[in-house]
């Protein structure tokens, strides 16, 4: 699905998928990849993703959920979610915000994230939710 902004088609929605490809997602980005980041948490340091947030209902999965491992630390608030086949990281329920799901821009077809050029490094190891 496309929209025309301007003279500009912008795509829609966008397929992300893990490295096997058993679990695929389908996003609903109607400004593109936004506020991409990545964090100095505990598991985010360990799992050096870039990531960027959707509403709750922007995100579905469309093929593979039986794959998906969810993973709870600490506050047991944020879901993080898994392929149990290949171990790829593809998405969580936000700590901060658990009515948003953060994503893995680089599981997102054909969007390499190395391209985005700097990414914020937002303080995860001084979590709002810790004061």
């Amino acid at each position: 699905m496309l929209q025309k902004v301007g003279a500009t088609l912008i795509k829609l929605r966008h397929i992300a998928r893990c490295h096997c490809g058993e679990v695929n997602i389908e996003l609903f980005l109607p400004n593109g990849i936004e506020n991409p980041r990545r964090c100095d948490c505990s598991i985010c340091r360990r799992k050096g993703a870039i990531v960027a947030s959707v509403p709750l209902a922007n995100l579905t999965i469309i093929a593979g959920e039986q794959h998906l491992t969810c993973y709870q630390f600490n506050t047991h608030t944020a879901k993080h979610y898994f392929c149990s086949k290949c171990g790829i990281y593809t998405h969580h329920q936000r700590r901060s915000n658990p009515n948003e799901y953060g994503y893995n821009i680089g599981c997102l077809v054909g969007v390499n994230p190395y391209e985005l050029g700097d990414v914020v490094i937002n303080d995860g190891v001084n979590h709002p939710a810790d004061k």
